[in-house]
């Protein structure tokens, strides 16, 4: 953000507690020091009023970076961000557009209950008119971001709260591979370039995070690190797994899935949000549509569990996405259960 701050006057970062504060989470530490109050913004509690000021700005001219503390919390701005936002191009006859950023954290975030854990994804990503990104690497997520900020559309970028540390913190569920190279990062998640003001990851670009040759998993998201997980113990069992991770839902990079399908026969789709008109259905379909006749067994889908999220920590962890889960559903598809 900082990068783009300085490249383009036009972009302002705007939510909850992102200057005095530095960010509920830290990721605007020292921007107001930087950039001063009037382009670092701190917000009242009403997504409803910063998210609609953060509409008017960008169909002015601006280019706002509007930060929901949590995606759970953006539910009470959806006229603003889904109603007008996307749709503003559309409705104004090309008079007015709205390249708007807005980012935030999104799904369970550890023990925050049901109504702080939504994974909106599936809830969004049907609205014609955003785009929007899901990164899981650093790398990704400072490629995208910049992709976001420049784009001329609104942009829904969905970060994971539980790996806002990432390779800070020693996570538990993403150490060993953090460490895995002894450099800080594994092969498939180098680092993200530092001072690069032309670092862009563009839209609509999987990433094939593993190859191999014996099932396709397709994994978005903190879900992309269980995948690789699950990639490595099925090795073992002589399954050799190929992991996609899209990077972007909209668009979505179908074919770099459709080809992978093509050659492994099997596919998974891993999804952190609930199995019901989910983006993991939606890319299943794809997969039936444009692959059928290569598909030597049913799509399985690795999703949310039905229910909203415990607060549990142990009840938790088990309804969300995990390796075992994983592990499973390719040994199902592949006929190895």
């Amino acid at each position: 953000m900082a990068e783009e701050m300085r490249r383009d006057e036009r972009v302002f970062l705007m939510g909850e507690e992102v200057a005095e504060y530095n960010g509920a989470y830290k990721v605007s530490q020292g921007m107001v020091e930087e950039f001063g109050p009037r382009r670092i913004v701190d917000a009242p509690i009403s997504e409803t009023g910063f998210s609609g000021l953060g509409v008017g700005a960008a169909m002015y001219g601006l280019r706002p970076i509007i930060e929901f503390m949590s995606w759970s919390f953006c539910l009470v701005a959806a006229d603003q961000i889904i109603n007008n936002a996307p749709k503003m191009l559309y409705m104004s006859g090309g008079q007015f557009g709205c390249p708007a950023v807005f980012r935030g954290n999104n799904g369970a975030g550890g023990q925050l209950g049901s109504t702080h854990s939504w994974s909106v994804e599936s809830m969004f990503s049907s609205v014609p008119g955003l785009k929007m990104a899901i990164p899981s690497t650093p790398r990704d997520a400072k490629g995208l971001l910049k992709s976001s900020i420049r784009a001329e559309d609104p942009v829904f970028f969905l970060e994971s709260e539980r790996m806002l540390g990432f390779g800070a913190r020693g996570d538990k569920d993403f150490s060993r591979y953090l460490h895995a190279n002894g450099n800080g990062g594994p092969t498939w998640a180098p680092p993200a370039p530092e001072d690069d003001d032309n670092f862009l990851i563009p839209f609509g670009q999987a990433e094939v995070k593993k190859s191999g040759t014996d099932c396709t998993v397709v994994a978005f998201g903190r879900p992309v690190h269980f995948a690789l997980e699950a990639a490595e113990q099925l090795e073992k069992e002589g399954i050799d797994v190929e992991v996609i991770d899209p990077r972007t839902v909209r668009p979505l990079d179908i074919d770099t899935i459709i080809e992978s399908v093509k050659k492994t026969h099997y596919c998974v789709v891993v999804d952190q949000s609930w199995p019901f008109a989910s983006v993991a259905a939606e890319v299943g379909m794809q997969v039936y549509e444009n692959a059928l006749d290569h598909l030597d067994n049913k799509v399985i889908r690795v999703n949310n569990d039905d229910v909203p999220a415990p607060y549990s920590r142990a009840l938790e962890q088990e309804a969300l996405p995990h390796a075992r889960k994983i592990v499973e559903a390719v040994r199902a598809v592949t006929y190895n259960a």
